[in-house]
């Protein structure tokens, strides 16, 4: 096909099935506008994250609580909104893709909420963003259905979950939707399209359009996002503080930014999210060159119980309950199999997980499965009783300082051979699901996404950067790797087949975790290279 010219927008993606349903001439216009509103002010904010990435890494900055913000933190005073319709009590929520069956299935799943993900558990190809925003168009209207191969057709329940939509992140375009020949932010893509479309509807329906905020760095990043919201509001028609925002905190320098973040968007915000690859990921890109102290081991053995790791879920909590935000958990990312012993030893862990978490504080936590949904909401029921929340719990025993936040050598463990050949096997693995455009890959029983991929290559990025000894001596370096990485890729092509796209994912791997500098994420040049349709 021909590009297409709609409302200042060049539609450089192929037609598919119904597409002309989401980009209408209306929906294309009103991304325009916020486009063309926030371009500028998302490239400078873009431009001053690689700035100040790189003054810590020179040592010129240190990683702090802003002393400039004290006066927000301080303050007492101010709270966030209520909480929306739907959003009281989210004690559940399932995360994944926007393709139909997960649709169906995470709506039907008993979970609370459900996570739509255009972001991490999303390979960006254009199919599966149109796609997606067309199953979320009908599952609003209750107009959605999938049937198995073997006939069995599912609707959804009368009770579904909520829905809140994750847009892909600040870093990432739209390669397929351009204006005056630059691509559009995937995030305004992502999150005008879902609230053009459905905003009116889930108002009508006693709910809301809801959305989780992915790897911010700082206030200023939220306050760009709330500015959108107010505008798009403005621009709809619809009442200001109709939309409601959770922001992951998935970034080492947003750690330390929280009470700042929830107060750019308290007319907004409805909590904040402890995330894990990523944070672990963003603590190696900001400190990978920093020494020993911050070399992390085995991907396994950092834990959420580690003590570094402890101090950031403890200060989410203190945080979100001081300000009536509720504080969303980790993920549970085990998928149940046909092993009951397998099963039996999984579910267990994984209720001991959510078990901290509800003692901790949580609100509510996250589960990548529907057969988890019932471990976690029985452990959240066993806490809150006839609750929906425990914003009463202030956590005021919770005192937490820079140190404890970067204190990263207390996470303790090694760094094995069995621990490096994973991260090459996993990451080439996901890779490849990646490419050939799902998002969300069961790996090794679990499930896996974008955060893990990135977390595997970093950390082997860390450990040729600082010539880790592994538990028995052998320093890890590049011509090691390289030698493991041949004998993973055989491995793995035997496993996958011919039909594997191996030598793109080693490619990539190649080139994100084995040169002299850590690219930012491996998924911005993977995009532009193996996902664009560009006609």
């Amino acid at each position: 096909m021909s590009h297409r010219f709609t409302s200042q927008i060049e539609v450089a993606g192929p037609a598919g099935e119904r597409y002309d349903e989401i980009l209408t001439p209306a929906a294309l216009a009103f991304i325009a506008r916020l486009d063309n509103e926030f371009a500028g002010r998302r490239r400078e904010l873009l431009d001053e994250r690689r700035l100040r990435r790189e003054k810590l890494a020179s040592g010129d900055e240190v990683l702090d609580f802003r002393p400039e913000t004290r006066w927000i933190r301080n303050d007492d005073s101010w709270q966030v909104a209520p909480a929306a319709p739907g959003l009281e009590d989210r004690r559940v929520e399932i995360t994944g893709p926007t393709d139909r069956k997960m649709t169906v299935n995470a709506l039907n799943s008993g979970a609370k909420v459900w996570l739509a993900d255009f972001e991490d558990a999303t390979s960006p190809t254009w199919s599966n963003i149109v796609g997606g925003q067309l199953n979320l168009f009908d599952a609003i209207r209750r107009d959605i259905d999938f049937t198995t191969e073997s006939g069995k057709r599912y609707t959804i329940c009368d009770n579904p979950a909520t829905i809140v939509v994750r847009p892909r992140g600040w870093h990432l375009v739209e390669k397929h939707l351009r204006i005056d020949g630059r691509p559009v932010s995937a995030s305004l893509v992502d999150f005008g399209l879902y609230l053009f479309h459905n905003a009116r509807q889930l108002l009508a329906r006693g709910s809301g359009p809801y959305f989780y905020l992915p790897k911010l760095e700082n206030h200023l990043e939220a306050r760009l996002w709330n500015d959108v919201f107010r505008l798009a509001q403005q621009e709809l028609g619809i009442p200001q503080g109709t939309i409601r925002a959770t922001v992951l905190i998935e970034t080492i320098s947003a750690a330390f930014e929280m009470d700042e973040i929830l107060f750019e968007l308290r007319e907004h915000a409805a909590g904040l999210n402890a995330g894990r690859w990523d944070y672990i990921f963003s603590i190696i890109k900001n400190f990978g060159d920093a020494g020993a102290d911050f070399v992390l081991p085995d991907r396994a053995e950092v834990t959420m119980t580690a003590p570094f790791m402890r101090a950031y879920t403890e200060l989410l909590v203190r945080t979100c309950h001081k300000r009536g935000a509720h504080a969303i958990g980790g993920m549970a990312a085990f998928i149940p199999s046909k092993d009951p012993e397998a099963n039996a030893l999984a579910f267990e862990k994984v209720r001991q997980d959510k078990e901290r978490e509800a003692r901790d504080g949580f609100d509510g936590s996250w589960v990548a499965h529907p057969g988890l949904v019932p471990v976690c909401r029985e452990v959240f029921d066993d806490v809150l009783g006839g609750w929906p929340n425990q914003l009463g719990r202030t956590r005021e025993d919770v005192s937490v300082t820079a140190e404890d936040l970067l204190n990263v050598a207390s996470a303790g463990g090694e760094v094995t051979e069995k621990g490096v050949r994973a991260n090459i096997n996993v990451a080439l693995r996901y890779v490849d699901s990646w490419l050939r455009g799902t998002g969300a890959a069961a790996i090794f029983g679990l499930m896996e996404d974008a955060a893990t991929a990135e977390i595997a290559r970093a950390q082997v990025w860390q450990w040729i950067r600082n010539g880790t000894k592994l538990d028995d001596g052998t320093a890890v370096t590049e011509s090691l790797v390289r030698t493991m990485l041949d004998e993973e890729l055989a491995s793995v092509r035997a496993d996958l087949g011919p039909e594997a796209k191996l030598d793109d994912a080693r490619e990539i791997f190649v080139e994100t975790a084995l040169g002299e500098k850590l690219p930012n994420f491996l998924t911005t040049g993977a995009y532009a290279r193996y996902l664009t349709d560009l006609v």
